[in-house]
């Protein structure tokens, strides 16, 4: 059985198919399948209505054309569901389950519902049933590993379809009849081995078509493996193939015996770039990959790869860059002969080229964006052409497509546990490629996972700086989401590992972080007093600029607090500060402050004084949104002091500025660009 051309749903990830022929047999699985979903559930017979989705089973070894079967029934109800297919693997290639947080986090990414970083498995769960509510959608659950992955995706609305795939029952989800798969039948198999190898030589020796089948015991990946052998030796004939799988010695499923046909018979090299793509992050490859791991030129890699899918042993993924993807049930099959053939030793140094390679074409990725850097075009020009990016846009399109294989490969590199340092460069080009393509609000959820994995290294090599970074980061994306105690938690930590570390930046950066935690949960004492702290760091190093903001978060505290003695105390300081940093802007940002407090506490004559001058340093600094906001606060001031002239000529001075503002906006565009995370990654 082979995936339908028409389908467009679901990658075939179980088996080796050509995703252009057409589906082949499973006739009478498909009617009981579509008719199990008209079978009114137990809920039902009860007079009750069935509290989620219908969920319909197929399960089969790997390679039995499970998944092919799932989509091919997908395609058939698809008009059904106008609310679309959502599709996860819930197992890696090595058979590790996928966390259910990351599962449910992908299809609601594909739904377009944002979830925040960092959140819960429960969390994702929830949110996941709550974006499904009152949609008609089918889920397809491929490679499912238990019960409990399944049920914590399921949705409560009895409208959508649940379609898992999986190696056997998964007993704990009710009212399910699995659909148990054996091999295709004979005319189905011929058909599928003909389409493979070509229709000649099957048509001229049908027996033999008929006893190769056999031998495969119908299982189609063994099927497509075999057409393939077939279709690389145009001069042989099916009873060859026959027969050497028949004096095979070796016993083992028909699948693994053609796989070891078909791998001694490549060349040395290409079967050796074979094993090694067991290596693979998440079984994706692509030419860069391929280089790497077999030390081969790019050229010579493309080349391999298209062979290898043209016999079926990789399968080609969508998209406009050159992607492959090795077949889930080859995977253990690839893995077997690399731990026999290569040394460990080798293996490993195989990990490092490819990770090297992923950091390199990461770093290029970076730097193509920073057109106004000379050092990174520097960088850029020194690296070999065919690591190059043309244009930001290339750099972007490459980023977004490989961004399931780079966050894999990262997961892979942390794991190995061997290779840390390259897998710190890693973590470190990832994040800021990420920031620079994306922007740290749009990529936070993957900035969340890649920090957590920095962390996991900084505690395994026991490096205080950097788990003093990760931590700062996580509590950052934390305080972003609203889990401010968390963030708090976070920060202290952060702040212990940064005085281990004897680091004062990081040990600034945590207090500092640790004051705006308690000031948004409303501590104002607290706030100041680890605000001030941080102020000494800063005073101790002769960090004006931060001395100056910092001075301005104390008086914050202080405002909030009802101290406007304070408050305006530290804001003279943070003008004062500015004003010796020549940073216009901040100073006049930072009058403004002062006005606004002076007017809480009353001294109106002062705040106008205040405000004037931070207009004329608002205009100096060319700020006109803020000269406007200072306009309308002179206006509400004046009119408190009844003078009502004064205030109508202010507000109509605002006025005319916004006015003006959003004509230029219009004309010249708006700017989206979002500020990025600055990296503190090692």
């Amino acid at each position: 059985m082979t995936a339908h051309g028409g389908t467009g749903v679901w990658p075939v990830t179980d088996q080796v198919v050509d995703t252009e022929a057409r589906f082949l047999g499973r006739t009478r699985e498909l009617k009981e399948l579509r008719a199990d979903i008209e079978r009114a559930g137990l809920d039902t017979l009860s007079g009750r209505k069935a509290p989620r989705a219908r969920v319909l089973l197929i399960a089969g070894r790997p390679g039995s054309g499970r998944t092919t079967l799932a989509g091919e029934l997908v395609r058939q109800v698809a008009e059904r569901y106008p609310d679309g297919v959502l599709g996860v693997r819930l197992s890696e290639p090595d058979g590790t389950p996928v966390p259910v947080a990351r599962a449910a986090r992908q299809m609601l990414d594909e739904l377009g519902v944002s979830a925040p970083a960092g959140a819960a498995e429960d969390e994702l769960s929830e949110a996941l049933r709550a974006a499904l509510g009152g949609r008609r959608a089918v889920l397809l659950l491929d490679d499912a590993a238990d019960a409990e992955q399944v049920d914590a995706l399921l949705p409560d609305s009895p409208d959508c379809l649940a379609v898992a795939v999986s190696e056997g029952p998964l007993t704990g989800i009710s009212d399910v009849r699995p659909c148990i798969l054996g091999g295709l039948d004979t005319k189905s198999a011929v058909e599928l081995l003909s389409q493979a190898a070509g229709s000649v030589r099957i048509t001229v020796d049908p027996r033999s078509a008929e006893a190769l089948a056999e031998q495969c015991q119908g299982q189609p990946a063994a099927l497509v493996l075999a057409g393939g052998w077939l279709a690389a030796r145009p001069k042989a004939a099916v009873a060859d193939l026959a027969k050497q799988l028949h004096a095979d010695p070796d016993e083992g499923p028909p699948l693994a015996r053609v796989f070891r046909l078909v791998h001694a018979g490549l060349p040395a090299s290409a079967a050796r770039t074979l094993r090694l793509l067991s290596l693979a992050p998440a079984g994706y490859a692509d030419p860069h990959t391929a280089s790497a791991l077999a030390g081969c030129s790019l050229d010579s890699a493309r080349a391999t790869l298209d062979d290898f899918a043209a016999l079926g042993l990789l399968r080609r993924v969508p998209s406009e860059l050159p992607q492959y993807q090795v077949p889930g049930c080859l995977h253990p099959l690839l893995r077997a002969l690399a731990d026999t053939h290569e040394r460990p030793g080798e293996l490993q140094l195989a990990r490092a080229r490819m990770l090297e390679r992923t950091v390199r074409l990461l770093q290029s990725c970076r730097a193509v964006t920073e057109t106004d850097s000379a050092r990174a075009r520097e960088k850029l020009e020194g690296l070999p052409r065919p690591l190059r990016f043309p244009h930001p846009r290339a750099a972007a399109d490459w980023l977004r497509a490989f961004r399931p294989a780079l966050l894999a490969s990262a997961r892979l590199a942390v794991a190995d546990g061997e290779l840390d340092t390259l897998a710190r460069r890693l973590l470190s080009q990832l994040v800021r490629a990420l920031v620079a393509h994306f922007g740290t609000q749009a990529a936070a959820s993957d900035l969340y996972g890649l920090h957590s994995l920095v962390l996991d290294v900084a505690d395994r090599r026991r490096l205080p700086r950097e788990r003093a970074a990760a931590l700062l980061n996580l509590g950052d994306l934390d305080a972003r989401t609203g889990r401010t105690t968390d963030a708090l938690a976070r920060y202290r930590a952060a702040l212990d590992a940064a005085r281990r570390a004897d680091d004062p930046y990081a040990t600034g950066r945590a207090m500092e972080s640790v004051g705006g935690a308690h000031l948004e949960l409303g501590d104002y004492d607290r706030a100041a007093d680890w605000f001030g702290r941080a102020l000494t760091e800063r005073l101790a190093r002769d960090e004006r600029a931060d001395a100056a903001r910092l001075y301005g978060r104390i008086a914050a505290a202080h405002t909030y607090a009802g101290r406007y003695g304070e408050a305006q105390r530290n804001w003279r300081a943070a003008v004062a500060g500015y004003r010796k940093c020549g940073d216009v802007a901040a100073r006049a940002r930072a009058l403004s402050e002062l006005a606004r407090v002076q007017e809480y506490a009353g001294r109106f004559e002062e705040s106008l004084r205040t405000c004037r001058e931070a207009v004329e340093w608002a205009r100096r600094a060319g700020d006109a949104r803020l000269q406007a906001a200072l306009h309308l606060r002179l206006a509400d001031t004046y009119g408190r002091l009844g003078d009502p002239a004064s205030a109508a000529l202010h507000r109509g001075t605002a006025e005319r500025m916004l006015e003006e503002e959003a004509a230029d906006a219009g004309e010249g565009g708006a700017d989206g660009a979002e500020p990025t995370q600055a990296d503190t990654v090692s």
